[in-house]
């Protein structure tokens, strides 16, 4: 494991203490999971990029060309 030295403003310090209470957890708990998070959103916006580079128009038309054109359920209408 590492360690790091974290400068925050007193604010953003304090609403983050404040939070992990709340949770039950530490800071340090509290900002590895909320670092976890971020990455994990910004890996996933990669991967999605990634895969729809090796998409095709023509196959994507051919699948959707199969739904059928029905009307939606009373619960699907918008």
């Amino acid at each position: 494991m590492s360690t790091i030295s974290l400068r925050l403003p007193d604010s953003l310090h304090e609403s983050v203490r404040k939070l992990a209470k709340e949770d039950n957890i530490s800071i340090n708990q509290f900002v590895a999971t909320a670092l976890a998070e971020k990455m994990s959103a910004l890996k996933t916006e990669e991967y999605l990029m990634e895969r729809a580079e090796k998409g095709k128009k023509s196959k994507f038309k051919k699948v959707l060309s199969k739904v059928k054109n029905i009307e939606p359920g009373e619960d699907d209408k918008l």
